[in-house]
């Protein structure tokens, strides 16, 4: 059994912040449609394209089935709201207030379908003195210290972290926020509108987040990366710690009174010097092992997808690749292992238009005819692929 596999999911999403939430509730069992836009998700053109399907487009819409409205077609949007009154959930990601004005927003939505419920994940919020702006991931997070912070610790000039962070949080939130609306659902029969910021992920998500609230100096955690035999490795915890643990095996280069930061520096240099000590990096395992210190290897990401791990975690699912051909390609899985449920990809990602026909007569009550004039009109649309 798939925890929700009794869901309608309409997502009308780009990029990350709202399909990640659709591939999880996908993944779980929900019936996702994909809402796009005939122009197409951004995404369909980031990453190694196969038959009209990119890799990032594949991951984050891998398990869905695809819808291709016009909006600006005369009855393109009455044709979403009609959807919309057959969904359970919608996701959108559009600019605050970009559905209100199309006559798509919750309370349009909801007067059509008390019980649905509206995740709308945006950078700033509805309503504040931000939430005109648009908002990607880099940029939000430089606007909410994550990039400055780690540019002044690694005296380095800022750069983007090569991670869709706010993105992400936005989208695990999100999907947390869904299930609870769905539980209180259950005892009041009523939806409701989720208004999820990227700045509100971001700064609840951010454990450095209480140095700035009591106004104090930031004190590092984690860990720093040496060099070894085999590479960079990082030693997890601050140099005290690590000092500490391995005190005992190394001599202090900073006995007696010896400025705080000096004594920093030089003993870090020895824990450096005694890490590129052994031509064996499984004695060094061995070592860091003894004293209690957990250590990464410092890999690079084809590894990561080849690992044991990620082979025995099945971290990494082969999907058909839509083209018609029995082909396969990988997608990495959702992170989800029940003791008595199932979870999982279901299914390839969907090109522009491909289930037009299959979701209306089954989400609507619009028969093979009434989809034909849609088809006619220009309201609904596929890709050459579909």
């Amino acid at each position: 059994m798939y925890p929700c596999h009794d869901l309608r999911v309409l997502d009308m999403a780009r990029v990350v912040a709202g399909p990640i939430a659709g591939r999880i509730l996908s993944d779980l069992g929900a019936d996702v449609v994909k809402l796009e836009p005939p122009e197409g998700d951004v995404t369909r053109v980031w990453g190694q394209v196969r038959h009209g399907l990119s890799g990032f487009y594949t991951q984050q819409n891998a398990g869905k089935r695809n819808v291709c409205v016009d909006l600006r077609a005369p009855g393109g949007v009455a044709l979403v709201k009609q959807l919309a009154a057959s969904a359970d959930i919608v996701i959108e990601n559009f600019r605050a207030g970009v559905l209100d004005r199309l006559g798509l927003g919750y309370a349009d939505l909801a007067a059509m379908n008390e019980r649905l419920i509206m995740l709308s994940v945006s950078g700033f919020g509805h309503g504040g003195p931000e939430s005109h702006r648009p908002a990607y991931a880099p940029m939000m997070q430089a606007e909410t210290g994550l990039v400055r912070r780690q540019a002044e610790f690694d005296d380095v000039w800022p750069t983007d972290p090569m991670l869709s962070i706010a993105d992400t949080y936005a989208g695990l939130h999100g999907t947390i926020g869904i299930f609870a609306a769905l539980r209180a659902r259950d005892q009041t029969g009523h939806g409701q509108h989720i208004d999820m910021a990227m700045f509100d992920a971001m700064v609840f998500t951010d454990d450095y987040a209480h140095h700035a609230v009591d106004n104090e100096p930031v004190v590092r955690l984690g860990g720093d990366v040496y060099e070894t035999v085999i590479g960079p490795v990082l030693f997890a915890g601050q140099l005290r710690t690590v000092w500490n643990a391995l005190k005992d095996v190394i001599a202090d280069p900073a006995a007696g009174d010896v400025p705080i930061p000096d004594k920093a520096r030089l003993r870090k240099q020895a824990v450096q010097d005694w890490a590129r000590s052994f031509d064996n990096f499984d004695d060094l395992g061995a070592a860091l092992d003894k004293a209690g210190l957990a250590f990464g290897v410092v890999k690079d990401q084809v590894d990561v997808v080849r690992s044991p791990t990620a082979q025995h975690r099945g971290s990494v699912a082969t999907i058909d690749d839509n083209s018609g051909t029995g082909a396969t390609r990988g997608v990495v899985q959702t992170p989800y292992r029940f003791s008595d449920a199932q979870s999982g990809v279901r299914g390839a990602a969907p090109h522009r238009g491909q289930h037009n026909r299959e979701v209306l007569t089954e989400w609507t009550d619009l028969d093979q005819a009434a989809v034909d004039s849609l088809v006619a009109e220009g309201v609904l649309q596929t890709d050459e692929f579909a």
